[in-house]
């Protein structure tokens, strides 16, 4: 049987927030499979199974904050999209993810909230 332990995270070196959610799993015992998120990001079809696990609306998948999003007027063209089309855009583009992503093949996480981590990823 695989180890229950590891996790697979999606995560940017430059961005703070991920470092701060790689520390935090680090420090609770969890080994982490690393993924540049901008030069790997998940495909269009792992990021459906994403969506699915997190339980989330695909637009918290959209990191809305970001340059990318503000420079392709995605504000205001996501509503005329379909899933499928959401889906290949956040996967063409891995600077549009919001990060981190963590997954376990079962659930996942998007984004690094303390409490969310600890009731989520703390206790295997």
């Amino acid at each position: 049987m695989g180890d229950k332990k590891k996790l697979t995270i999606y995560e940017y070196s430059k961005c703070g927030t991920c470092r701060l959610a790689v520390k935090d799993l680090e420090q609770a015992g969890r080994e982490l499979e690393r993924l540049p998120i901008r030069e790997q990001p998940p495909t269009a079809d792992e990021l459906a199974e994403l969506v699915k696990r997190s339980g989330l609306p695909l637009k918290k998948f959209f990191n809305t904050s970001g340059e990318v999003y503000k420079e392709l007027g995605l504000k205001d063209k996501l509503a005329g999209m379909s899933e499928r089309e959401q889906l290949e855009l956040l996967a063409s583009n891995g600077m549009l993810l919001k990060r981190p992503i963590v997954t376990d093949g079962s659930r996942a996480t998007v984004g690094y909230k303390p409490d969310d981590y600890k009731a989520v990823w703390h206790h295997e």
